[in-house]
């Protein structure tokens, strides 16, 4: 349950460094507690996505991982900050990813900053 608690704090982090440093990745809200509150419903979609559809992508992609020496990796990372993009919309949550490229860069930033963190956070299993 902490390795939950300490890797859904970690996307989080890295989900709001990535709508501090781009504009095109918005997260609104009246105040807050209530940015606070999508940014924690946001990072544990972004983790239920990572979990239950990047391992699919991933086998699928297998040949393009090696042909690009895993730069697909990025396109992959970015596909999955979309589809977040796309639930939190279905489940009425302000926050949005705009365009292809913006995902690019926002899942670099994601992967780079939750790398980070991970590193910082304590991690027990």
């Amino acid at each position: 349950m902490r390795n939950f608690l300490v890797k859904t704090i970690a996307n989080a982090g890295a989900l709001a460094v990535a709508v501090w440093a781009l504009d095109k990745i918005t997260l609104t809200g009246d105040n807050t507690a209530k940015k606070t509150g999508t940014l924690i419903a946001v990072a544990l979609i972004f983790g239920l996505v990572n979990w239950l559809v990047k391992p699919v992508v991933k086998v699928l992609t297998f040949p393009l991982f090696i042909l690009t020496l895993g730069l697909i990796t990025l396109v992959v990372n970015a596909l999955m900050l979309l589809l977040t993009s796309w639930v939190c919309g279905k489940l009425d949550l302000s926050f949005h990813v705009e365009g292809f490229w913006t995902a690019v860069l926002g899942g670099l930033i994601v992967s780079v900053v939750s790398w980070a963190l991970h590193v910082v956070l304590p991690d027990e299993d």
